[in-house]
């Protein structure tokens, strides 16, 4: 095993024959500090081959940073990392400018250094205008080089990969500032899966992809037979890949079997057996080893069905530990309960948007919108609540409406220099400072936070504003546009178990799919002329095979 300081410089290779080859990359007291903020302190872990593991933290743990840590594109503090010797190391490109004059199909295949590098010294050599003997001996030694990289077929697998993810064949050729913003990330997503890299590092590997990207690329994780290590704000795509999960806390790094979900139940079941001073050990005990029988079991219905199972039964209770982890209390009370007649719209258009769009809303109705016009379905919104208006068409509100609204796009409320407690109480009719502090405590502001200049906000932080905002207006009906967008897992976990408890009506976008999935009870997809509009869930809705003829003609 070869140990090396970040850099990956091998001059002065440090040799442990103590340590066993079973890992593919790991970490020797890697300490990271900014100042006086200490990021991480002495982490020693190992990610071994096979697996698939989810680095999660609250927002500012540094789950980005200890991924460049790994890939060497930051020196730490002190400490080493460990690659096994001859691995290969792909990361995710976070540049989408770095590749704009290179071709489509090129970037890809630079994603294998080696490889790349290989063959364009073979087209320097064979260039040479006085081609000796000697050039021919290099030309040889390279072709030999090329192929035991199996060069000749990994071509093809690129040209594969990016149709797996939906770039046309004729845009293969073309210069990646030709495509699309969406297309590109695409682009650099295969970029990092060519060549079956030994070590693949991927941050938010989800953004920006549409559902049927990411199905793709789940496939391809559990079919992906080398080690896997990746931060993503989405749950579903987490607790389909994942058989580990790497939790950044109090500046450590813990591994855990199983997949997020596995880790957030367990936790919230450990935390609440530690509020529980009357049961017995044993009782907790027997309480843990059930949970985890019941969790493998529905694993087993699972795409990594096998695999997964396997590491839940041999998981030890002892492994199951409290998180101290804080969740916002998100609670949305209504003003009044509505009444029967909620929303009626009848055939609203707003010219390059949506056209002919109606709708009866009942009560209790929790509504997805999903399209492939992300603005299409902001500009609904906006013009229901009256911000937009439309071209042709009414909207019909019931006369015990009380909607709350909030934006995807929240600029504009935060332009002043207020401080959140005087920018909240404008929202408010509750003018006193310590019930205005009570909500933004609920969304984690404290202590002098609560002082900071809203014009100063993260986009994190805007968001916990706005949705303190929404929980103050106390509608009836809510309209949530993106609302996970810049959140962490702990806020979406909390939004998401409160929407899905609340008494009144939602609608509702996201490319959240668990948050859509356990939410929406109704799915309104948006076209450009037309929509669809289903009485179901989010997976029945796109696992049905009539429906994706529905929606294909949607888009003609």
């Amino acid at each position: 095993m070869t140990i090396h300081p970040i850099g990956y410089s091998l001059d002065k290779p440090y040799l442990c024959s103590q340590i066993q080859r079973i890992f593919m990359i790991s970490t020797e007291n890697i300490s990271l500090q900014y100042g006086k903020r200490v990021l991480f302190d002495e982490v020693n872990v190992k990610f071994t081959q096979g697996n698939c593991y989810g680095v999660i933290g609250a927002n500012g743990a540094g789950k980005s940073t200890f991924l460049k840590i790994l890939a060497g594109d930051i020196q730490p503090t002190s400490g080493r990392v460990a690659i096994e010797p001859g691995k290969r190391m792909a990361v995710l490109k976070q540049s989408h400018s770095e590749y704009d004059n290179v071709t489509v199909l090129d970037t890809v295949l630079m994603g294998h250094d080696k490889l790349w590098n290989n063959m364009k010294k073979k087209e320097e050599v064979y260039a040479r205008e006085n081609f000796s003997e000697a050039d021919g001996m290099e030309a040889a030694d390279l072709e030999a080089e090329f192929a035991e990289m199996d060069g000749w077929n990994l071509q093809p697998q690129a040209e594969s990969l990016l149709s797996g993810i939906n770039i046309p064949e004729e845009k293969h050729y073309s210069l990646v500032k030709d495509l699309s913003g969406s297309e590109k990330v695409r682009v650099l997503l295969a970029q990092a899966l060519f060549g079956n890299p030994d070590i693949l590092i991927l941050d938010e590997p989800t953004n920006d992809l549409d559902i049927n990207t990411v199905s793709w690329l789940e496939d391809f994780l559990l079919d992906f037979q080398n080690t896997v290590i990746v931060v993503s704000h989405d749950r579903h795509f987490l607790d389909t890949v994942c058989t580990h999960i790497a939790d950044i806390d109090y500046n450590k790094l813990n591994l855990f079997t199983g997949n997020y979900s596995f880790w957030y139940e367990s936790s919230q079941l450990a935390t609440r057996q530690r509020a529980n001073q009357n049961k017995k050990a044993e009782e907790k005990k027997k309480e843990l080893q059930d949970f985890i029988s019941r969790f493998s079991a529905n694993a087993s219905k699972s795409k990594q069905a096998t695999s997964r199972r396997k590491l839940l039964d041999k998981i030890n209770i002892d492994e199951i530990k409290p998180s101290s982890r804080r969740y916002p209390a998100i609670i949305f009370d209504q003003v009044r309960e509505a009444g029967d007649k909620i929303l009626e719209v009848e055939y609203l258009t707003k010219k390059g948007f949506f056209q002919d769009f109606h709708i009866n809303v009942n009560k209790g109705d929790k509504i997805a919108f999903i399209g492939k016009n992300n603005n299409a379905i902001s500009a609904l919104f906006k013009t229901l609540i009256g911000e937009m208006e439309a071209d042709a068409g009414e909207i019909k509100w019931g006369q015990t409406i009380t909607p709350a609204y909030s934006p995807n796009d929240n600029d504009d409320y935060f332009n002043g220099d207020d401080n959140l407690v005087d920018w909240l109480r404008q929202y408010s009719d509750e003018k006193d400072e310590v019930f205005i502090r009570g909500f933004l405590g609920k969304m984690l502001f404290t202590g002098e936070e609560v002082f900071k200049k809203s014009n100063v906000l993260s986009g994190g932080e805007k968001v916990r504003c706005m949705l303190s905002r929404v929980m103050l207006l106390q509608g009836n009906v809510l309209i949530l546009d993106e609302p996970t967008n810049h959140l962490d897992l702990e806020s979406i976990q909390a939004l998401n178990n409160s929407l899905a408890d609340f008494k009144g009506t939602v609608l509702f976008t996201s490319h959240d799919h668990q948050f859509v999935q356990t939410i929406a009870n109704r799915i309104v997809e948006l076209g450009p002329t037309s929509h669809l509009d289903k009485l179901m869930t989010y997976d029945e809705y796109i696992e049905s095979d009539k429906i994706k003829e529905q929606r294909e003609e949607l888009y003609k």
